[in-house]
């Protein structure tokens, strides 16, 4: 009884922050998307007046399948990507060390940094792109261009994490599994598909939901580089989000959309989870 006691004071600190920093912000802002407020004014209650808002604006579909191209399309690269470099890294080629650095460098570095120095490079007037190749392309100001340069920079950003998470996965299967299908003809394309992606399962499904997660609830990028433009091509939930709390001021509408996004993830997550089974 007495080391429960002792393990329940130094489990203490990090329970009082999830109450303070997660647990209490989570149920004041579902509280205040059944509401009406402006930081300025009181409080009004107005029920479910918010969600229907929000669901009706004629912007909302193409946000919502802004973010949906967004996610599914860096969820789908990030994932294929890093598992193929991951399976030519777990081979033990030459440099294998420094390829897993230099895959993982840009994941480690901050968001804002990286958007930034893109910008610079897809710049239509300074930009390395234009110079290097002699075109005047408007990159990030062109409606066709900028949402797939977005996820082209998502993705990069994402493959050395998701390297490391294969790698992971690799290093538990037995190699006796491999020599034995050596032994018996099988070439490198049966060992991928009938032995490594099954044994993989696990590893892909965490990586496929994580990515995707990650994915749906991107800012950094799109704030910095495009905010939401050109003409709302990449306008996507979460920069809505903050919009309506920081530029509209209606901190209603900006919790109940928070709320539709959990609510999409939270569905998803069940449907690759019934996949995955």
């Amino acid at each position: 009884m007495k080391n429960s006691n002792y393990s329940f004071v130094f489990i203490l600190p990090a329970l009082i922050g999830t109450l303070i920093f997660i647990i209490i912000p989570i149920i004041c802002s579902f509280c205040l998307s059944f509401t009406e407020w402006d930081m300025l004014n009181d409080i009004k209650f107005v029920g479910i007046a918010n969600y229907k808002a929000i669901l009706s604006e004629k912007e909302f579909i193409q946000i919502l399948a802004n973010t949906f191209i967004f996610a599914i399309s860096t969820t789908f690269f990030a994932v294929i990507i890093p598992l193929i470099i991951a399976d030519i890294l777990n081979k033990k080629i030459r440099g294998n060390e420094l390829f897993k650095t230099i895959y993982f460098l840009p994941f480690i570095t901050p968001a804002v940094v990286i958007a930034i120095v893109w910008s610079w490079i897809f710049d239509p007037n300074i930009g390395v792109i234009n110079m290097i190749f002699k075109t005047n392309c408007t990159w990030l100001f062109d409606t066709d261009l900028a949402m797939p340069i977005l996820i082209f920079i998502s993705v990069w950003k994402l493959i050395g994490y998701n390297i490391v998470l294969f790698l992971t996965g690799f290093a538990s299967i037995d190699n006796s599994i491999y020599e034995a299908s050596i032994i018996d003809g099988a070439g490198v394309k049966d060992t991928f598909f009938k032995i490594t992606l099954p044994i993989l399962k696990p590893t892909i499904y965490f990586v496929v939901l994580v990515t995707a997660i990650s994915s749906f609830q991107v800012f950094d990028l799109i704030y910095i580089m495009t905010s939401g433009g050109p003409d709302n091509t990449t306008n996507v939930i979460v920069y809505s989000i903050y919009k309506y709390a920081f530029e509209y001021f209606e901190i209603g509408k900006s919790c109940a959309l928070a709320y539709i996004l959990f609510a999409i993830i939270f569905v998803l997550a069940l449907i690759q989870k019934r996949i995955e089974k």
